[in-house]
């Protein structure tokens, strides 16, 4: 097993909460880490129509024959274990009785809200980071090979190619879990929607554009935009709200969680499609914001990352907000530092008076300026004065 930097968070939470729920993507890894981290508890599937069944039709019963607790494995889909599980969480002292997890974060807090609300301890796996597989020393990746590869476990420790796995991923994804949460009709619009909205990654979210080109109603391009965030296929960056009694733009910027998801979508397949490739600097961003929250959530910390940009052009690509300071992030594909980087990043410091700020670039010099600039390879997030 490739050693994740969230089970350390896992552990903690097993420590303290009764219940914990691991939540994430479908093939992210979570069913690996549970098992890896609570060997001796007993495993079970709801994707087994057995075991969903019983759960189903005896949920009493069911949680009568596991005792001594379980990992219960996508349990969004027998929602009226719920109830049941909140009368014995109740009756217990054990901690870490029972271990969820869920590809569906929208059905699974719809239920936890309903009967765990307040007896839960959480953590978000997103697909590997970069830091888990050079740790484990899997690759020794360019650029160019991390965008096109992503993240996915399957694509290492299965040894899948990206462009035999991500067609099937997004198919399962589309025909699978989206119909458990919605019933879309047309699944071939939906698709086509999900496309465009790769193409858009790293921009704001404009909604009335993506009506007009997906060809459906304002209302059902928010309704599809929910359900892309709550399975963990998109990320949206809110923008930072302080204004420096600037105009600022306060629509969000879309993200997608993984650049091989991207990558696939847009019919980039191999190394030679991506080089020139007039997205490649949107994916590059992609790539770099999915680290930073990677960062946080396998730490158990909800990422307080934004954007800001204000009316005349101005833009800095991340803000981590830590209640007591700011800092401004500025990511850049290119391997060679050029003076054009710096200029939004000394504009917002003058506006803001903070003091460190960063840019994350594609190349390996690292240089740490008079003007309190640092930069880094994008690879070294951990180099940047995180916070807690």
């Amino acid at each position: 097993m490739i050693y994740r930097n969230a089970t350390k968070r896992l552990e903690y939470l097993a420590e303290t909460f009764k219940v914990i729920a691991v939540v994430g993507p479908r093939q992210s890894g979570k069913t690996t880490l549970v098992k890896a981290t609570f060997p001796n508890k007993t495993y079970i599937s709801l994707e087994n129509p057995d075991n969903r069944s019983f759960a189903l039709e005896d949920p009493r019963g069911f949680l009568q024959s596991i005792p001594n607790g379980a990992i219960l494995d996508e349990i969004q889909r027998t929602p009226l274990l719920f109830s049941y599980l909140q009368e014995i969480i109740d009756n217990s002292k054990e901690k870490g009785l029972f271990i969820l997890t869920g590809s569906n974060n929208f059905l699974l807090q719809e239920n936890i809200t309903q009967s765990l609300a307040g007896r839960i301890g959480y953590l978000s796996l997103l697909p590997f980071s970069v830091s888990e597989l050079e740790c484990n020393k899997m690759m020794n990746f360019n650029n160019n090979d991390w965008l096109v590869n992503g993240f996915y476990p399957p694509i290492y420790d299965q040894e899948i190619k990206p462009e035999d796995w991500y067609p099937n991923y997004i198919k399962t994804y589309i025909e699978r879990d989206v119909r458990q949460i919605k019933n879309i009709n047309n699944l071939a619009v939906f698709e086509k929607f999900v496309k465009i909205l790769a193409g858009r990654t790293g921009q704001e979210l404009n909604y009335n554009a993506i009506c007009t080109e997906v060809g459906v109603d304002l209302k059902t391009i928010k309704s599809w935009i929910g359900i892309l965030e709550s399975s963990f296929i998109i990320y949206l960056l809110k923008s930072h709200h302080k204004n420096f009694n600037k105009t600022i733009v306060k629509r969000p910027k879309i993200y997608f969680y993984d650049v091989g998801l991207v990558c696939s979508l847009l019919g980039i397949r191999q190394l030679s499609h991506i080089e020139n490739n007039p997205f490649r600097g949107a994916i590059f961003e992609t790539m770099v914001v999915g680290e930073i929250i990677k960062h946080y959530t396998n730490k158990g910390i909800e990422p307080p990352i934004y954007y800001w940009r204000d009316k005349t052009g101005h833009e800095i690509d991340v803000i981590i907000d830590d209640s007591y300071k700011l800092t401004p992030i500025e990511i850049k594909s290119g391997q060679t530092i050029t003076s054009s980087w710096f200029k939004n990043l000394n504009y917002w410091k003058n506006l803001s008076k903070e003091k460190n700020a960063y840019i994350l670039y594609g190349g390996e010099q690292e240089q740490k300026r008079s003007d309190s600039i640092n930069v880094f390879n994008w690879k070294k997030i951990e180099f940047i004065e995180y916070k807690y």
